[in-house]
């Protein structure tokens, strides 16, 4: 860990001053055009990998992935920000400060909302509350309830973004947290069917006038068996356009869309891991149908 506290002080405040850059150089482009940037499973890597990772050498990095989100905001009018869950844990800063850096970076960053994964629970529902005062930004858990426990009320089920022609509307679902966390972490907190939860969650958003229904999922993106992921979840609820997705770290380049048999589409994307690429779709509207134009995730590197 290269920052201590004292230096990571005066780093906030570089990358707050860095937020208020001027936004005269955003591109004449279509009105109905919205963009979405996206992280998941970014596991506390506020530093660059090392130059000696054999995988990785200095890619990733808070800095990083702020100059390359002010450069999109630059150049594109209408922009969501969202994250996927796996905010904690995989670094000392996790270790140390139990969350606070990665949630004051990401309130910096000026993120629009983000979800939960399971690694969000590795300080327990306290250590997550505790948190929560430094996220100026909405949790969104659909499938989790957290009633009688310190979440209660601390989350929230779905929220509606507006952007000019775009009504956005968007939940979240987490993984089965028994057998990956345990217990002592999640405590009371029960984990309701994401299916069952997904398909209300996208009635009552559509009831509400959304012409764009987004899932920040931490359910992982596919497996061999029956277990509940994203493809199920698409090929279960063609009203959902799209499938934000963490857990299994896989990088999809350029997304796999879900073709429907009545013509409608669900796409699903999903950055990796450790802040590795921030993933960006351009989304527009023509005649009331919905087109994703492919959008490499892009890396971020020093």
């Amino acid at each position: 860990m290269s920052l201590n506290r004292r230096e990571f002080l005066k780093y906030g405040a570089l990358i707050s001053a860095s937020s208020l850059l001027p936004m005269d150089l955003i591109s004449a482009n279509p009105k109905n055009r919205l963009c979405i940037l996206h992280t998941n499973d970014t596991h506390s890597r506020i530093d660059p990998f090392p130059t000696t990772d054999s995988k990785y050498p200095n890619m990733g990095g808070v800095l990083g992935r702020m100059e390359l989100i002010q450069q999109i905001r630059n150049e594109e009018k209408n922009v969501l920000l969202f994250d996927a869950g796996d905010i904690f844990q995989g670094t000392p800063y996790f270790n140390y400060f139990k969350g606070e850096i990665e949630i004051k970076l990401m309130s910096k960053m000026r993120y629009d909302a983000a979800t939960m994964g399971n690694h969000d629970f590795d300080a327990g529902l306290d250590g997550f509350e505790k948190q929560l005062k430094y996220a100026h930004f909405p949790f969104i858990t659909s499938n989790y309830d957290f009633k009688n426990t310190v979440l209660e009320g601390q989350t929230i089920e779905n929220k509606i973004f507006e952007k000019e022609d775009w009504k956005v509307g968007v939940f979240g679902l987490g993984i089965e947290l028994d057998g990956l966390v345990q217990q002592v972490q999640f405590r009371e907190t029960k984990y309701l069917d994401p299916i069952e939860i997904a398909q209300e969650q996208i009635k009552q958003l559509k009831r509400k006038g959304c012409n764009l229904i987004i899932c920040l999922s931490h359910l992982g993106y596919k497996y061999e068996n029956t277990k509940i992921s994203d493809v199920i979840l698409a090929k279960s609820c063609p009203d959902l356009n799209l499938i934000i997705g963490g857990h299994t770290h896989s990088f999809l380049e350029e997304g796999h869309l879900i073709q429907h048999i009545d013509g409608r589409e669900t796409l699903i994307t999903q950055t990796g891991w450790g802040g590795i690429k921030l993933g960006k779709i351009l989304i527009e509207q023509n005649q009331n149908r919905i087109s994703f134009q492919s959008c490499k995730n892009q890396k971020i590197s020093v």
